[in-house]
């Protein structure tokens, strides 16, 4: 009787058990114990991977900016000051995609979210600013032309910059404050855990902030046409080196404030008309360009300034090329 439930327990017909050999039936019963399951295997997302190398990338491109003006004491004026706000926005932008990826596979918890989230979000909002607050600076330096080297400039520019990162640091907070969507699903936009009323006010800021942009660019290539033909007028140019020389200004301006827009805009309408529903390729297909835009940026406000190519030369070989000494600024400049 014992026999018999021992074997219709293992599941084995009974002519088996008798034609089959005692190490056969060992290992058939053996198979239907059930064991311990081996862990999940780790897989990254590919994305993930990319953003975290377009992060690493950031670092250390605009570590270099931050140090050349940190420890040259040469670049203090209001213009160094906001490039250099500007680096240690996107500094702090490619260390947080850095941690995103850390804490997103080794170190998972909710605290570890929302203060990626809230480090993404304040430096990458202090990099839109910084870029307004240059656009600002340098409508400035050009409108009031004659006084703008002056105390007053330079306190204004502090009061800019206070108020920027102020302004930074808050929207980072708010996720880390209870305004995410991790108690309600249903709240979350396309970056968890921030929610889509949180995402629609940074796209809506974004907007805003670009509208100003680009009314200051359009004032300024006005300034700087006004300028290239009072400069040829004087100097008795050709009337082709004036428009040459205004073409490669206004060219500039369209190149910077082009980049800024192919970078951020499609991200910015797909924060507004999305949410948690869509499918995650689509953010992370927008949300990349964004953060090539902290890439192009110590290339367009950095590394062409002929300052900071001075202070670079001086730290690399030691010495300024006569081809930086001897170039004098041109419209294209700006």
């Amino acid at each position: 009787m014992n026999e018999d439930l021992k074997v219709n327990v293992s599941g084995l017909p009974r002519d088996y058990l008798d034609a089959g050999a005692a190490g056969n039936v060992s290992a058939a019963v053996s198979s239907q114990v059930p064991g311990v399951e081996p862990e999940p295997e780790l897989v990254v997302n590919p994305w993930d991977i990319v953003l975290c190398t377009s992060g690493t990338l950031i670092s250390c491109e605009n570590a270099i900016v931050v140090l050349i003006i940190f420890h040259n004491p040469s670049l203090r004026a209001p213009m160094f000051l906001l490039i250099g706000s500007l680096a240690l926005a996107d500094l702090l932008a490619g260390i947080g995609l850095i941690i995103n990826f850390v804490f997103a596979y080794l170190l998972q918890s909710e605290a570890t979210k929302l203060v990626t989230i809230g480090l993404i979000v304040a430096s990458f909002s202090a990099s839109v600013c910084s870029l307004l607050a240059i656009t600002v600076d340098r409508y400035l330096s050009l409108y009031y032309a004659l006084t703008y080297h002056s105390e007053r400039t330079v306190t204004f520019t502090y009061v800019m910059l206070i108020m920027l990162w102020g302004t930074s640091i808050c929207l980072g907070l708010l996720p880390i404050l209870g305004w995410n969507c991790l108690q309600d699903e249903s709240t979350c936009s396309v970056v968890r855990p921030l929610t889509k009323n949180n995402a629609a006010i940074l796209s809506i800021s974004f907007l805003f902030m670009f509208a100003l942009m680009l009314q200051l660019y359009i004032q300024i290539c006005k300034i700087v046409m006004r300028h290239a033909h009072q400069i040829a007028l004087q100097h008795h140019f050709l009337a082709t080196s004036h428009y040459v020389t205004t073409r490669k200004g206004v060219s500039t301006l369209a190149i910077i404030l082009g980049t800024f827009a192919a970078c951020w805009m499609p991200f910015t309408l797909y924060s507004l008309i999305a949410d948690h529903t869509y499918p995650s390729i689509y953010t992370y297909a927008t949300l990349l360009p964004a953060t090539y835009n902290s890439i192009i940026n110590p290339v367009i406000y950095a590394f062409r300034n002929q300052e900071i190519q001075k202070a670079l030369c001086l730290i690399c070989c030691g010495c300024i090329p006569s081809s930086l000494s001897q170039r004098a600024p041109s419209p294209s400049d700006v």
